[in-house]
């Protein structure tokens, strides 16, 4: 069924679809022709929903199935960060099944906080909060919490949680400007301001689907940026995220769930913050 709600939905060719398709040739700067960049969101497409149907599957799993379906290449990288009891921050970008590695890295290694968008209705919203809830893992909305999300995400990183956050959208638009596939984009600020603040590790990450399992990789992480100010630091680490996600979504780029615009020049006027210089990007006011 979800598979042929994603075919439909594709054949469309609706606002979503014709995004992903601009997104997509961003990736491959345009070396696709017509008819492979039909077939690369149609791909796309029916893994987007297959990321829907796992999620509302999920609650009828076993702890056991939800670890032997989950494979995570180069996952010393994340034992290595949490071995002393600290906690660790790792940034993604929208692939694969996010919430199944929030299942698996809370199972697998430490409880899983996060911040989630609000989605819309309500009732739908809570009942992702529910899902994820009753995996294990702590959730903050990004607006309309009891208090402010960042600061609910430093308690918990210094008490010893590991912070799983998507970043390669700005949805407050608030972000930091980088460099992504050769075009500006601003990316939310939080995973390197959490890191800068804390001193805990930040780890980039990226996800995709085999027929069987999800999987992840984790990449060495970040060092932070010393003998710079705060906003500094936190700028140059999102650009070596941003270069670390041009990696994985390349090699996985239908299993990149963008069908948002998210480069500079694709958003309304009325959403984009001056872009003075990248050599000086801002900060975002959550630092």
């Amino acid at each position: 069924m979800f598979a042929g709600a994603a075919d439909a939905t594709w054949r469309k060719r609706g606002s979503g679809v014709r995004q992903l398709e601009r997104n997509l040739s961003r990736v491959f700067r345009g070396s696709l022709d017509e008819a492979a960049l039909r077939a690369l969101s149609r791909d796309a497409m029916r893994r987007y929903l297959r990321y829907y149907c796992e999620i509302f599957q999920m609650p009828t799993w076993s702890n056991e199935r939800a670890v032997s379906t989950f494979r995570c290449d180069d996952e010393h990288h994340l034992a290595e960060a949490l071995a002393n009891g600290s906690g660790a921050v790792v940034a993604l970008p929208h692939m694969g099944n996010y919430d199944h590695a929030g299942r698996w890295a809370t199972l697998a290694h430490r409880p899983v906080v996060t911040v989630v968008e609000r989605l819309k209705p309500d009732k739908l919203f809570e009942q992702f909060v529910d899902l994820r809830a009753r995996e294990g893992m702590g959730i903050f909305p990004l607006t309309g919490g009891d208090g402010d999300p960042f600061r609910w995400l430093v308690d918990q990183v210094r008490s010893g949680r590991l912070a799983c956050l998507l970043a390669d959208r700005d949805i407050g638009a608030k972000g930091v400007p980088v460099r992504f596939f050769g075009e500006v984009a601003t990316m939310p600020a939080g995973p390197a301001a959490l890191a800068v603040l804390t001193g805990v590790p930040l780890i980039p990450g990226v996800m995709w689907a085999e027929e069987s399992v999800n999987c992840a990789q984790m990449f060495e992480p970040l060092e932070v940026p010393k003998n710079v100010d705060r906003a500094a630091a936190i700028a140059m680490l999102m650009q070596k995220l941003a270069e670390v996600f041009e990696v994985g979504i390349r090699a996985h780029a239908a299993d990149w769930h963008m069908l948002q615009p998210l480069w500079w020049n694709d958003l309304d006027p009325a959403r984009r913050r001056p872009l003075d210089s990248l050599d000086t990007p801002y900060a975002s006011d959550q630092s």
